[in-house]
Order: structure tokens, then C-alpha cells, then sequence
């Protein structure tokens, strides 16, 4: 249903402010502000649930070793970079 509400500068712009934090578009703010204040419930999108995965290292793969690796790996970097020239 259309129609015209005029709103105080105050609570426009309060709505104008959740409109943005929800990135929800102003007509679904007003809805939901006047369902909530009416008593009734707001419908929400279902919740995000993350499944977890067994994250098991391949066969092989010594977790030990990883952060050597990272290391070593970050050395190798610095050093191409300083001798490129490139700071």
C-alpha cells in the first residue's frame, strides 16, 4: 500500500542512518521500525551456518616443519626484493 508520511527531520534522518548500517533500502527500515514498534515480529533471513571441515594435513606434510617453511620463504622474498633495488 502507497502513502505519504510526513516525518520529523530527527527520526527521518534515523532512519536514514539504519537504512545505511543495515544496507537495507528506507521503505524496509520503516517497516521494520513500525512492525517492531506495533508489536509484531520482524521477519529475518535465516541464519549463516558454517559447517566446519576436518582440515587434516596431506600425508606427507610435516606440520612442523610449516613455519621453517614460512620463513624460509619470506627470506627468499626480502632478498629478491633488496637486490631488485626495490625498497
Amino acid at each position: 500500500m502507497r502513502t505519504t508520511l510526513t516525518l520529523e527531520d530527527d527520526i527521518a534522518e534515523q532512519l536514514t542512518d539504519l537504512a545505511r548500517e543495515s544496507r537495507k533500502g528506507f521503505k524496509a527500515v520503516v517497516n521494520e521500525t513500525l512492525r517492531r514498534g506495533l508489536g509484531g515480529a520482524v521477519r529475518r533471513e535465516p541464519k549463516f551456518i558454517l559447517k566446519p571441515h576436518a582440515g587434516n594435513l596431506r600425508p606427507g606434510i610435516d606440520d612442523r616443519r610449516l613455519n621453517d617453511l614460512i620463513w624460509e620463504m619470506d627470506e627468499e622474498r626480502l632478498t629478491r626484493k633488496h637486490t631488485s633495488g626495490k625498497s
